[in-house]
């Protein structure tokens, strides 16, 4: 009986003295963030309605709700005869100015030249400079016209000032609007921000630290450091509005969601472990623990917040210093295949007794 007790202990001093093919990390405590988590608001920052720029029959709409619209885009096209013609008018008044500037300065140099031999009064002169200098202004006049014309005319093809979602359609292809009349509204998905209420008791120290986080359950979380500060607190609530400005084209987020915001309004020590050391089994969520003799254990633990340098904070089933597995699909197997080997071991030590 003897020789069959030291003959099961031996394969598990080996297991304690061999390498383990996983690293390892110690439980350690750490200074992390305390938060709280309060509700917040989807809004879009940039959300327009577009307007006629001048008046005039629709005789297009390109675009209609929740379609996506790249920037630059036509999105609603007005009948341009009246504009085009306007246009052409312009363009004559520009070329009838040029010819009068033209003969104006013959007529000015043919007067001048006569002027200089004594033989027209000094009137004569200052009458072909006055209707000189009157040509050049109708020049100028002519070419503003021709600017507003052309601007008019482009105004007839309404385009999206940004790429984004349209929200509303207020015409329809026939309809004849005025100058100022509503078209289109959009909004864009590539810049968005979180609206949160902060009661009265913590925007100090939200103020004081001025980092938050947006909570999100399928990809973690997504960090904010750029906060705005309204400098009123609102009569009704006592509440503190507080902007999280988030980076740009940030997916799985449109205006209107509820979502949760996550302010950091103090210190405080707390058990931390890599992210990547926990193992999700269902609804369980555990690490593999390292024993006396080395062999890896699987625990249930309860989690907290995520922490800095990728780490998660520990609430409940381990013990600083204890030291736990890094990887925790390489320290089942290795467990599994060790467990084989002892129950094989054993099986062939009974059978030579």
């Amino acid at each position: 009986m003897k020789s069959l007790l030291i003959a099961l202990l031996l394969p598990l001093a080996a297991h304690a003295a061999g390498p383990l093919p996983f690293s390892t990390a110690k439980v350690v405590e750490e200074q992390v963030s305390k938060e709280r988590k309060l509700d917040g608001v989807v809004e879009a920052v940039n959300k327009t309605t577009v307007s006629a720029q001048t008046a005039g029959q629709v005789e297009a709409v390109y675009y209609d709700v929740d379609d996506y619209v790249e920037q630059g885009q036509v999105i609603v096209k007005l009948k341009a005869k009246k504009q085009s013609a306007g246009a052409r008018q312009a363009r004559a008044h520009l070329a009838e100015a040029r010819a009068r500037l033209e003969q104006a300065r013959k007529e000015y140099k043919r007067v001048k030249s006569i002027y200089e031999r004594n033989l027209v009064s000094k009137s004569k002169l200052d009458a072909a400079k006055a209707e000189l200098d009157s040509a050049r202004a109708r020049l100028a006049a002519a070419k503003a016209q021709l600017v507003k014309a052309g601007e008019q005319l482009g105004d007839t093809e309404v385009r999206a000032p940004y790429s984004g979602i349209v929200t509303e359609r207020h015409v329809q292809p026939g309809e004849f609007v005025n100058v100022g009349q509503k078209l289109m509204t959009g909004i864009s998905l590539d810049k968005l921000r979180i609206s949160v209420d902060v009661p009265q008791s913590l925007i100090n120290k939200v103020r004081k630290y001025k980092k938050a986080r947006l909570v999100d359950g399928e990809r973690g979380s997504i960090r904010v450091t750029n906060l705005t500060f309204f400098p009123y607190a609102d009569p009704g609530t006592n509440t503190f509005k507080v902007r999280l400005n988030l980076a740009e084209k940030v997916k799985g987020l449109f205006p209107g969601m509820f979502v949760k915001a996550a302010f950091v309004v103090g210190k405080q020590k707390q058990l931390v472990i890599p992210a990547r050391a926990v193992a999700y089994r269902g609804e369980v969520t555990g690490v593999y623990v390292l024993d006396e003799r080395g062999m890896p254990r699987f625990r249930y633990v309860r989690l907290g917040q995520r922490a800095e340098g990728g780490k998660v904070v520990v609430l409940a089933g381990l013990s600083a210093g204890e030291t736990i597995a890094l990887d925790p699909i390489a320290a089942g197997i290795y467990r599994k295949r060790e467990a084989d080997g002892d129950a094989v071991g054993g099986g062939e030590e009974q059978a030579h007794e």
